[in-house]
């Protein structure tokens, strides 16, 4: 079901403007952007050199924004391409006055652009859809076209977090990125009964563990 567009949505966004990231693009081609050099400055934008960990289709916000009051010595960004979730998330983040997240609004395929290579610290990747149809895997998150753009963005050694409540897709995750390259770790099919620490339930992950659904979790990283 396509979700209702927010009422004074464009209004909403503006005035979230402090809050994000944005690169006057007037040509959203992906070919053509790929030409564009502009980068962002993270060390500009945070007043700071601390890493930077990439929340990738973030939502309503309440994981990264969770993570940055966690982390003070961590920049967080946040990437969800819909405006129409993204406005909630940062109204979120300007409520609860976290100071050190941003947010992009923008498809994942486009971060190349946005980024210097090598200068992403983490990658987390929670609940993305799942694109069950194999005729859509390539619009899985974790499919190898997304693996590439995140090998040229993450430091060497820098680690992709991953989470899901869809078995189709773990064990697809899990394929593509061993196959790819990557090294797992802390892969568990039951997050909830682990004895992993510190993990933070997310609305969208406590509905579907209360629904008994079992919660997917692993890590991954590339070697430099």
């Amino acid at each position: 079901m396509r979700m209702r567009r927010k009422k004074n949505l464009e209004e909403r966004y503006n005035a979230c403007s402090a809050m994000l990231l944005e690169i006057d693009i007037k040509d959203r081609n992906l070919n053509e952007c790929n030409k564009i050099e502009t980068k962002f400055n993270c060390e500009s934008v945070f007043g700071n050199n601390n890493p930077i960990h990439l929340e990738i289709g973030c939502g309503k916000g309440g994981f990264v924004i969770e993570m940055a009051k966690r982390y003070p010595d961590i920049n967080f960004i946040a990437v969800e391409k819909t405006k129409n979730v993204i406005v909630t998330a940062v109204e979120y983040a300007i409520e609860q006055d976290v100071h050190n997240i941003r947010f992009i609004n923008v498809g994942a395929e486009y971060l190349e652009n946005y980024f210097d290579d090598s200068s992403i610290s983490r990658i987390y990747l929670n609940f993305s859809c799942p694109y069950p149809k194999k005729k859509y895997s390539k619009h899985r998150l974790t499919h190898e076209n997304y693996l590439k753009i995140y090998k040229k963005i993450l430091k060497p050694y820098a680690e992709l977090h991953f989470k899901t409540d869809n078995t189709q897709l773990f064990e697809f995750s899990i394929n593509s990125l061993s196959g790819f390259g990557f090294s797992l770790k802390n892969v568990t099919f039951d997050l909830h009964k682990s004895d992993f620490k510190n993990n933070i339930v997310t609305e969208y992950e406590q509905r579907f563990s209360d629904l008994g659904f079992p919660i997917y979790r692993l890590e991954a990283w590339l070697h430099g």
